[in-house]
């Protein structure tokens, strides 16, 4: 909990996200890390090439504050420096930093997680159903629904919806919905999954692609965002892109995706 800490909606948002990669992330990373007196090398995500390919043109090779989950590693190791908790082995299950996110997870979620593995980061990453995730975004929704993270889960909100560049960047669906949707924060992650909170109807959604693809994102998210009356004409109208990615051949566009799905209410 970093509710205390007088962090900016840029380096909060930065840790809530997946990253591009882009100077302006590295950036907010290397602001997190020096607020612990820590520089790149205190990080434990693997060396990684940007997100974004224009970024990932412009480096020299791989390194760990690359890599997009280096924000969300900057701020654990934040955290590890107020609690004094040790920084080499912060990724490791047992490490109290994460014995702590698991409670938070497991509380906001309305149950233990149904396993727990390892990210592609290299810190534990946690297994749940999607009506589990779906009440996570739920409660993040309405931070008062949990109890003591409510400051801590205000903050990210506020956070993310103020710097949704900050959260995933150039081109990234997570970044074009925030900006153009008011008030709705998104989040995708590994193998297909998207999550979003809709704070002002106190609503979480979660959307798993079976193929693991992202390609779905945009048009599964707006197709539900219509269907809870959560999306304005001029705000799809902004979104054709995200709405209708093109299918390109020979580098043309030869059709678009669309959604093809009714949302059923029990």
């Amino acid at each position: 909990n970093l509710a205390d800490e007088e962090l900016s909606d840029a380096e909060i948002a930065v840790m809530c996200g997946s990253h591009n990669g882009e100077d302006v992330h590295i950036e907010t990373v290397r602001k997190l890390l020096g607020r612990a007196g820590l520089e790149f090398s205190a990080l434990r995500c693997p060396p990684a090439l940007p997100l974004d390919p224009e970024a990932a043109r412009a480096v020299s090779g791989p390194r760990p504050e690359l890599h997009n989950c280096s924000g969300k590693h900057a701020g654990m190791l934040l955290a590890c420096v107020r609690r004094g908790f040790d920084l080499d082995s912060y990724p490791e299950p047992g490490h109290p930093i994460q014995q702590a996110i698991l409670s938070a997870v497991g509380l906001a979620s309305g149950s233990p997680p149904v396993a727990v593995g390892i990210d592609g980061c290299g810190i534990p990453v946690h297994a749940f159903p999607l009506l589990g995730l779906a009440t996570m975004y739920a409660r993040l929704a309405r931070p008062e629904r949990l109890d003591s993270l409510a400051p801590a889960t205000a903050s990210a909100i506020r956070g993310m919806v103020s710097e949704p560049y900050l959260v995933a960047g150039r081109e990234r669906v997570c970044t074009l919905v925030m900006q153009a949707v008011s008030g709705v924060i998104v989040k995708v992650g590994a193998e297909g999954l998207l999550c979003a909170a809709l704070p002002e109807k106190g609503l979480g959604i979660a959307i798993k692609v079976e193929d693991g693809s992202g390609r779905p994102w945009g048009p599964s998210l707006l197709q539900v965002l219509r269907f809870l009356d959560a999306l304005s004409s001029a705000e799809e109208a902004s979104l054709g892109a995200v709405a209708h990615p093109p299918v390109l051949g020979g580098g043309q566009p030869i059709g678009e995706l669309r959604s093809d799905f009714e949302l059923v209410t029990q």
